[in-house]
């Protein structure tokens, strides 16, 4: 090491009152476990996973650990994998973000407490990334992060199938009775048919792009699919990587900066990613207190085009961009637009990353600034009297057609309000009206789940209606589309306006000016805030510590008190 200070498993001793006795009990207890005393005198890597059977992105898990050892032990270091609680996207109720302040803190205490000189963060499913991120970020122990990589594609009657884009396609064919039951079931056994993240540009791979642009992973790593034996080559040498930061003492605090912060939204912006990026980017970004700003968002989405043709607003898959030249195709694309000072895991500045341009690329899957797939950004943040703190649209995967329009409210009081009557052949419902759900924010109960995606209701689907305005405070997949107003602020919940819209109500939409506003007087509202009733909160454990500490979504969800203190974007 470059000093003195103490490392391996001299490192944080356990308090029994004499360190010498403290050590020596740590190195006879490790003995138990088969390790030399080479071994026990060497950096300690600690190898931070959430390996799960309830998380079918980290199945191969087990593989990726073992190459991430070799390359610990090649580099002179002592891998030690320990893992965290794991979050299965699909498999937790009432959805993955209420717990992923529960796992951020996981990886923090873990990181912090254990004889650690630095560590691997292997994660992949949405929400394990960020929890990763955020649990480094305030441990502030030398890190690196190493996703689980992308889902090769399916194949189904001779097209391309990609969870989970395409499975939402399909249900909605099943829906309006295009397809049937029978259909449905062979669909479901090829949709998700290898290890790894979802296929297309949903939350998972969006974050891994994020992870790798913020510097925090090797380069080139984000698309490798996850079956791939590149990720295993990844896997190994970011193990290396992660002995060389334990002998550097290079800590995330110096890594996630204001200007890495900035660096990630312009490639959010420009793969066309998820939304659910926005928030766990802020939450990232919190814990080094880096602030980020909607109307800087806004101003970045302006000058950004979308470079990359991926579902679920374009037409091919990651597989597709890995192979089309990945990130670093995108940030050499990019390059004028970034902060190239910003320093990464290898210790390079990411202008030296980009010193040369790539052998080859792709140009059907990632265009170039002077041909871009789209002018401007993938994502907007909208504001008005419906949203005062803001709000995210992605216009990339909505109806252009949609974007300038007031229509009537058809009003849903929550996520099993919605499930009982959107399909109710009775409903009052037309193909201009707008749809908005209620009380499905940070702290309604459910937890802000993914059900902003807001089905079309079954009669007008049968009828051919293919989008709607949706609006609510909930989120949404990063693998779905639509004209899909999420992440409204204040949420009903904490009394904000949302709360107080009725079916029938006139509601403005403008992407254009960047509005939301609900055209209901003064006078009426305040009768309506008159007659509201406070929410309950839960009676005991984390869903109460969620319920009294989340923040909105514009702070990134995260609780208040972990974020960290102030920093700001440095003077150009």
């Amino acid at each position: 090491m470059s000093d003195d200070k103490p490392s391996g498993l001299a490192r944080g001793l356990t308090h029994y009152g004499d360190a010498g006795f403290a050590l020596y009990l740590r190195r006879s207890f490790a003995r138990s476990m088969g390790y030399s005393s080479a071994l026990l005198a060497r950096p300690t890597i600690g190898i931070c996973h959430a390996a799960s059977d309830l998380n079918n992105c980290h199945r191969h898990f087990p593989e990726l650990i073992e190459a991430v050892k070799r390359g610990v032990l090649a580099a002179g270091g002592l891998p030690l994998a320990f893992p965290t609680i794991s979050l299965g996207e699909v498999f937790l109720h009432p959805t993955s973000l209420m717990y992923r302040n529960l796992m951020a803190m996981d990886v923090e205490e873990m990181c912090r407490a254990q004889p650690l000189d630095a560590v691997v963060l292997l994660g992949g499913c949405d929400k394990t990334v960020p929890a990763q991120l955020m649990g480094a970020a305030s441990a502030n122990v030398p890190a690196v992060q190493l996703v689980a990589g992308p889902m090769l594609s399916a194949r189904h009657e001779g097209e391309r199938l990609g969870a989970c884009t395409d499975c939402r396609r399909f249900w909605a064919s099943f829906r309006g009775g295009s397809i049937d039951a029978t259909a449905i079931a062979r669909v479901e056994t090829r949709l998700a048919t290898t290890a790894g993240t979802c296929a297309v540009m949903g939350t998972a791979s969006t974050m891994a792009c994020i992870a790798e642009a913020l510097g925090m992973t090797l380069p080139g790593t984000a698309a490798i699919p996850a079956v791939h034996a590149d990720r295993l080559r990844a896997g190994e040498e970011t193990g290396r990587t992660a002995v060389a930061l334990a002998a550097s003492r290079l800590t995330p605090d110096r890594i996630l900066t204001p200007e890495a912060v900035e660096n990630a939204l312009r490639v959010l912006l420009a793969i066309g990613g998820s939304t659910n990026a926005i928030i766990h980017l802020t939450a990232i970004a919190g814990r080094v207190g880096v602030r980020v700003s909607l109307p800087r968002l806004n101003e970045l989405s302006d000058s950004t085009p979308v470079l990359v043709d991926l579902k679920p607003t374009g037409s091919h898959y990651m597989e597709d961009f890995f192979a089309a030249g990945g990130m670093s195709a995108v940030l050499h694309e990019l390059k004028p637009m970034l902060h190239l000072d910003c320093i990464t895991v290898t210790g390079e500045t990411l202008a030296q990353r980009l010193a040369a341009p790539p052998d080859w690329i792709d140009r059907e899957v990632i265009r170039t600034l002077e041909r871009p797939f789209h002018a401007s950004g993938g994502l907007v943040a909208l504001f008005g009297t419906l949203a005062p703190n803001g709000a995210i649209l992605k216009r990339a995967a909505a109806s252009a057609n949609l974007f300038e329009r007031s229509g009537r409210a058809v009003v849903f009081a929550s996520p099993s309000d919605l499930a009982a009557r959107v399909d109710d052949p009775s409903l009052d419902v037309r193909e201009d009206d707008f749809l908005v759900m209620q009380h499905s924010g940070p702290t309604s109960g459910y937890g802000m789940p993914e059900s902003g995606y807001l089905p079309i209701p079954a009669k007008l689907a049968r009828a051919g209606v293919k989008d709607m305005v949706r609006i609510s405070d909930a989120r949404m997949s990063g693998t779905a589309y639509g004209t899909v107003v999420l992440h409204v602020s204040p949420e009903a919940a904490l009394g904000g306006p949302l709360a107080f819209v009725r079916t029938g109500d006139r509601i403005r939409l403008s992407v254009r000016e960047r509005r939301l506003d609900l055209e209901v007087d003064a006078p009426e509202l305040a009768r309506r805030k008159k007659d509201r009733r406070a929410t309950t909160p839960p009676a005991r454990g984390y869903q109460r510590l969620y319920a009294e500490h989340v923040l909105q979504a514009e702070d990134g969800c995260d609780f208040d008190f972990l974020r960290g203190e102030r920093r700001a974007l440095s003077p150009d």
